[in-house]
């Protein structure tokens, strides 16, 4: 609630705390008219019964005027609830639409080492039922928890000023007891419900799994086994489900008898006071109504109860997320990278995923203003990290990384990003169309530019053949476009952003040789006038590299020109030579 509060009351926004004060005023009012209602109602029932005892009231409105009043107070109580929520609804939404777009921003400030690690749904789900249980707990606290304790109190009060103290004693054991029943049996409940849960899923589970080895069931004639499975878990579930409806059943049963008792009790009291002649009739009913309405909003706790434990569990997994740190930050009053010609620094570059396995181990690369510069290697030589630590979705264990002299750690993220353009090995495109996909590029492009971009990445005539041209959607995840059309989708784009610095990363490399020597000449003209860095496992795509430099096992063991690198007879050349061989054998 501490973390919610300021959402509430927030200092920026003067109209939300007005809002906030009407809110509870309208509250206080709905309650205050609420217990005024039995009054009414006791003052009629006086009237009619010749019992008013010169009740000041009656006299003033008479039996019928009360009538109408209590039906007025009736009104007024639930209208005052009903202004209550219309003009806290704008406060509760506004805090909801501020706490998901803070969850939300910081899912995206948080490290690429933490979004290799988490799973989508789970993390969606966290967002969505953190959320819902923010909205939930503001709801019933507020406007359910709070009114009742608020009623409980007046109530309280009136009993012990109107007759005495003792029915207030009487009340307030009453809620006590009926509280600690419902909290203590509803803890039980969840763990019942949580059994029933797991058996459910297990259940489910099973009844998936099998159907979708459908063909392996029919294979091992295994129908009685899978059916016999099934039975066992479902039988589980219904044991678990018996307890939790038995479990129930006693919860309202207890809840009942406490509450029977209480108004018993108290009725009984007010019975003996009505024949000693020191009650009247009217007070009777009045008992009778106050001890009615408070027992009824009573009758939700348990499920209220239950709630607002999942809901402060969910809210608890939304705030752990927020306090994940992000990694990667900029330095207070960072300035803006200013790229001059974009050449490429690596100075004793040192880094490692686990710092018990370190991948980079001191690399030490000069990449010139407008070259074109190639890291090849195995596996596992560390040549993506280097682009991911250029792109700054890590920072360097030890050593340095500067462009035109400036030390990425020294700048903002945001100006790092804009100077480099991407073309990953898998080109990843959002649902929606395909100009929506490359306009991606660059914030406020025209049509023309987005055009011009895709012509560019020979994707145009393929564009204007499609049914719907450019407002073709592309499915989820792009899929379906093939390897080859969204790859030019991507290089597309990153023309749209048009870069000073470029890094391909294996952008051919899960392409058909075809595919990969088409889309090829467009990487290559894709990089006149800018800085490149390829990363790359086929060799023959970067034959044409200014410089091509051989990583192993995290060190630089070979650098030079294609040529060059050749006649030296060493890891490169054997590399070639293997790939060579394997090309020829699969000619």
């Amino acid at each position: 609630m501490r973390k919610v509060a300021p959402y509430l009351w927030p200092d920026s926004a003067p109209w939300v705390k007005k809002r906030v004060v009407l809110a509870m005023i309208a509250l206080v009012a709905a309650k205050v008219v609420s217990v005024c209602v039995p009054f009414i109602y006791k003052a009629a029932v006086d009237g009619l019964t010749g019992e008013s005892r010169g009740d000041g009231l009656l006299l003033a409105v008479g039996a019928i005027g009360l009538v109408v009043a209590y039906g007025l107070a009736r009104l007024g109580s639930v209208a005052f609830g009903e202004l209550r929520d219309a003009i806290f609804v704008r406060v509760g939404q506004r805090a909801l639409r501020a706490l998901a777009l803070e969850t939300f921003q910081h899912i995206h400030a948080l490290s690429l080492r933490y979004h290799i690690t988490r799973k989508t749904g789970a993390l969606s789900r966290i967002i969505e039922r953190g959320v819902k249980g923010v909205d939930f707990l503001l709801r019933f606290m507020l406007f359910s928890i709070g009114p009742l304790a608020l009623e409980l109190a007046l109530v309280s009060v009136i009993f012990a000023l109107a007759f005495s103290i003792w029915y207030a004693l009487v009340v307030v054991v009453t809620i006590a007891l009926y509280v600690t029943f419902t909290f203590k049996v509803t803890e039980w409940r969840v763990k019942l419900r949580k059994q029933m849960n797991d058996q459910d899923a297990d259940a489910n589970q099973k009844a998936i799994d099998s159907l979708l080895n459908y063909e392996t069931v029919k294979y091992f004639a295994a129908e009685g086994r899978e059916t016999s499975r099934y039975d066992a878990a479902m039988a589980g579930y219904e044991s678990a489900a018996v307890r939790t409806g038995q479990s129930l059943a006693l919860l309202n049963a207890g809840q009942s008898l406490i509450i029977t008792c209480g108004l018993v009790i108290v009725m009984a009291m007010a019975a003996r006071g009505v024949q000693a002649g020191t009650l009247t009739v009217g007070d009777f009913v009045m008992v009778n109504a106050y001890m009615i309405q408070i027992t009824m909003p009573l009758g939700f706790l348990g499920t209220v109860y239950r709630e607002i434990r999942q809901a402060l569990v969910d809210m608890g997994e939304m705030f752990d997320l927020l306090r994940q740190p992000a990694e990667v930050t900029d330095r207070p009053g960072a300035p803006a990278l200013a790229v001059a010609g974009g050449a490429i620094t690596l100075r004793g570059v040192k880094f490692g995923y686990d710092p018990a396995r370190p991948i980079l181990k001191g690399i030490d690369l000069e990449v010139g203003a407008g070259q074109t510069v190639a890291i090849v290697g195995p596996s596992g030589s560390g040549k993506s990290t280097i682009g991911r630590l250029l792109f700054r979705f890590y920072d360097v264990t030890a050593g340095s990384i500067a462009i035109d002299g400036q030390d990425l750690r020294a700048v903002t993220q945001a100006s790092l990003h804009d100077a480099i353009g991407v073309v990953p090995q898998d080109t990843v495109l959002f649902n929606d169309t395909i100009y929506y996909n490359i306009a991606y590029g660059r914030g406020g492009a025209t049509r023309d530019e987005v055009e011009a971009a895709a012509k560019a990445a020979k994707i145009h005539d393929f564009i204007l053949g499609l049914p719907e041209g450019y407002e073709t959607r592309v499915g989820e995840r792009g899929l379906k476009l093939s390897g080859g059309e969204k790859q030019r989708v991507g290089i597309a784009r990153t023309l749209l952003k048009n870069p000073p610095i470029l890094l391909l990363d294996e952008a051919t490399s899960a392409l058909d040789t075809q595919t990969e020597a088409d889309i090829q000449a467009e990487l290559e003209a894709m990089g006149q006038g800018r800085t490149v860095i390829t990363i790359a496992h086929r060799l023959s795509t970067v034959a044409n590299a200014d410089r091509i430099v051989v990583l192993e096992a995290g060190t630089i063991v070979e650098e030079g020109t294609h040529e060059r690198l050749l006649a030296e007879g060493g890891r490169y050349a054997a590399m070639w030579a293997r790939q060579s061989a394997e090309v020829d054998e699969a000619a």
